[in-house]
């Protein structure tokens, strides 16, 4: 008679339940010595030898040298192979791909940069080869090693049609094959994730928004969006589409039709871009970009102030909007014309929103990396390959899959 490994309480259901919590506790702690992961886990000195020699076999587990001082012989210590996977992230833009390799302990191994000038018939599938390439080159690993990919793009994939929908401006990603034409060039299980979204996961792992379960992530660049965590989940929305806020409207600005055929709104109108370097100029505030025009209006009272107290207004009207419909504990400010008016520009935004709107949210500005849209589709990507790689494991010791983990795929946004 042969017995059920998947019934709950068998013994090799058990290992690969301890199997992967060692995994997570050394991926969390860093190099463990056995009794101290023994401690940990709460296992005897037996099974917790019986589980390192495991996960060794299996590649997943290396010796990484001695514990030093203290009385006593030094303990081994063990941690996680950063050689057992690898995933990668990309950041697409109008004008440049950012792509890196992290191994499977969340280390960056590998960066490259791909500018993409405008030209006729831009190819979104090479560029995301290149950039790719770029990127495994310098980590020194062939693509084949990738186990995951998350790739970060403006606008989002709408889940019944498949195609990129808010974001005109991206060239060369509008192919109604494209996922597809992806998944057969690239070769790895990937997901496509809109960019300010995987700004917020990143925010929300290592940033102002750690343990926040609710709020929202505002970011002003050349375009306006914002990210909507509820219950600390991202609220995507039936197309994608949710904190697509470029195209709310707003007082004080034009009626603006046929939103999605432009790629703009009334948010849009009011505080993208190129109306913050419009207004800059009108104020006599010369600059090439809008950052630089926030940038330069702290050192220029009079006009500065101007610039910044009427951004602050139109910044607020937004948020007020965004307060009324979510009631977020928090609201992260990010995104280049933001970060450039830095605590000053805040602070009047946030005096703005305790005007206009009934709740009052803190307000943050961001501070994950210079790259938050690289470093969530790195955190995301890497967490599914951990993901997969652990389950792997404990499915062969006959425990059942993790309720959180996700499968691998390759044509569907995150």
């Amino acid at each position: 008679m042969t017995r059920d490994t998947a019934n709950p309480g068998t013994p090799s259901m058990l290992r690969g339940i301890n199997d992967r919590a060692a995994l997570h506790l050394l991926i969390e702690h860093g190099p463990l010595s056995r009794s101290r992961l023994g401690e940990l886990t709460g296992l005897s000195k037996p099974t917790t030898s019986q589980l390192l020699t495991r996960l060794s076999e299996a590649g997943l587990v290396i010796n990484t040298g001695n514990t030093h001082g203290g009385p006593g012989p030094r303990a081994q210590l063990y941690a996680v192979n950063p050689d057992a996977a690898y995933a990668a992230g990309l950041d697409v833009t109008p004008t440049r791909v950012l792509a890196a390799v992290t191994d499977i302990t969340g280390r960056t191994v590998g960066e490259y940069e791909l500018p993409t000038p405008r030209r006729a018939k831009p190819d979104a599938v090479e560029h995301v080869q290149s950039a790719l390439d770029g990127a495994c080159l310098a980590a020194g690993i062939p693509r084949s090693r990738l186990h995951r990919m998350v790739i970060g793009t403006p606008g989002a994939f709408d889940p019944s049609t498949r195609r990129l929908f808010y974001a005109r401006h991206l060239p060369g990603w509008h192919d109604a094959r494209l996922l597809d034409r992806l998944a057969e060039a690239v070769k790895v299980p990937f997901d496509v994730g809109n960019d300010v979204n995987l700004a917020a996961r990143a925010e929300q792992s290592a940033g102002r928004a750690r343990g926040v379960d609710n709020f929202v992530l505002l970011w002003a660049d050349e375009g306006i969006g914002a990210a909507i965590v509820i219950a600390g989940r991202i609220h995507s929305g039936a197309t994608g589409g949710a904190g697509e806020i470029g195209f709310l409207p707003l007082p004080g600005t034009p009626l603006v039709r046929d939103v999605r055929r432009g790629n703009t709104g009334g948010f849009q109108e009011l505080a993208g871009g190129k109306q913050v370097l419009t207004l800059a100029r009108s104020l006599g505030i010369r600059a090439s970009t809008p950052e630089a025009a926030v940038t330069r209006a702290h050192t220029l009272p009079g006009k500065g102030d101007v610039l910044l107290s009427t951004l602050a207004e139109r910044f607020a009207l937004g948020i007020a909007a965004l307060v009324a419909v979510v009631d977020p504990t928090l609201v992260v400010l990010a995104g280049g014309i933001l970060a450039a008016g830095g605590e000053p520009l805040r602070d009047r935004i946030s005096d703005q929103v305790g005007s206009l709107a009934a709740a009052h949210p803190r307000l943050e500005l961001a501070d994950v990396t210079d790259h938050p849209v690289l470093a969530g589709a790195l955190q995301t990507a890497v967490s599914a390959t951990r993901e997969d790689v652990f389950d792997t494991i404990a499915r062969r010791a006959g425990a059942p899959r993790a309720a959180n983990a996700t499968s691998a795929h390759t044509s569907q946004p995150s």
